[in-house]
């Protein structure tokens, strides 16, 4: 089992494998990668485990979108979930906290899952149907209200990386799951600075966001009736696009049918905006949401749901490791005219 130590300076947690197939000692082509999924070149081109066919190379499906008659684990589906077949989290075992010393750490207890988009091979996000990434938004759904009943679990995240720049190992369209039984320092980082603007002016910092861009509108990507998509003010990377609810929504399992039909299109005219303007990019898809349990109490007024995009279009340094500052070379409002300007 693998197990998180604490950095007792910064306070920041780690995930310590003692996986073999992830150490940099071992070749490329061998490599387990940061989704636990072995991507050798063999895998890539001519045995793809998440395709029609090969269900047997996978673990028992967890969820999945079938037709009417057809039968679990059978090639007749339109999306799968799966347990990760090298986990870097399981649900079996026991959470211990412990101290060595100085030293804090836990083990690794929680759920690592891969939902399995379409039975497509090798499209992009953008290719997908509307219709196809509203499943991929059920399951996303479903996945954290179940896990949410588990209660060594404090926070789920879902994440999906689009291309090998961006983490990703194999070319059939994926997301990964990772359930943990705390709340990431990033994720805390976001609730704390809510709570702060919140008990401030007694508003929603996300709902003030929504309110400037609107009005300013000079960084908005695409609005539909539920959702606007925007450059933020301070991005980290050029293109760095979010998508947020206008309904005041703290966590993604409290969003409706509705909202969750029109999330997918807008969610498809973005990628589609990204991937006709930068030359189908790498990236990195984000869903923040409040912690399981809606912990601590208020949480539900002053945090909103909301989903960020990062292409991988340049490289940290040395002074951004050093500094915790990103170095942006594209600003959010030439960045957003441009996108707005693409024709689809």
């Amino acid at each position: 089992m693998s197990e998180m130590r604490k950095d007792p300076v910064v306070e920041r947690w780690v995930i310590i494998t003692n996986d073999a197939l992830r150490s940099p000692s071992i070749s490329r082509e061998k490599r387990i990668g940061e989704d636990g999924l072995d991507g050798t070149d063999k895998q890539r081109d001519a045995l793809c485990p998440f395709c029609p066919g090969n269900e047997r190379l996978c673990p028992p499906e967890i969820l999945s979108n079938r037709p009417d008659g057809s039968s679990p684990n059978d090639p007749d589906w339109r999306l799968r979930v799966v347990p990760n077949r090298s986990p870097v989290m399981v649900v079996e075992g026991d959470l211990k906290r412990m101290g060595e010393g100085l030293y804090d750490k836990i083990t690794g207890v929680g759920a690592n899952e891969v939902i399995i988009e379409t039975p497509k091979h090798g499209i992009r996000q953008s290719q997908m149907t509307c219709d196809d990434l509203e499943n991929v938004f059920w399951a996303y759904r479903d996945r954290m209200i179940d896990l949410g009943k588990d209660s060594r679990l404090r926070y789920v995240l879902i994440y999906r990386n689009q291309g090998s720049a961006a983490g990703a190992t194999l070319d059939h369209p994926y997301s990964v799951l990772m359930a943990l039984p705390i709340v990431p320092a990033m994720v805390q980082s976001k609730i704390d600075g809510a709570q702060r603007h919140f008990e401030y002016k007694k508003r929603c910092i996300y709902c003030d966001i929504l309110q400037e861009e609107m009005r300013e509108q000079s960084r908005i990507v695409s609005e539909s009736r539920f959702f606007l998509a925007i450059e933020p003010f301070a991005p980290r990377l050029p293109f760095e696009t979010w998508i947020i609810p206008k309904r005041h929504i703290s966590s993604y399992i409290h969003t409706e049918p509705g909202e969750i039909k029109d999330m997918a299109c807008m969610f498809k005219e973005v990628v589609s905006r990204l991937d006709a303007s930068l030359g189908r990019p790498a990236y990195n898809c984000i869903l923040h949401s409040c912690p399981a349990g809606n912990t601590p109490p208020g949480l539900d007024q002053y945090y909103h749901w909301h989903m960020e995009i990062l292409p991988r279009l340049t490289a940290r340094g040395g002074f951004e490791w050093g500094s915790g500052f990103f170095i942006n070379p594209t600003s959010p409002e030439s960045a957003a005219a441009f996108l707005r300007g693409i024709v689809l």
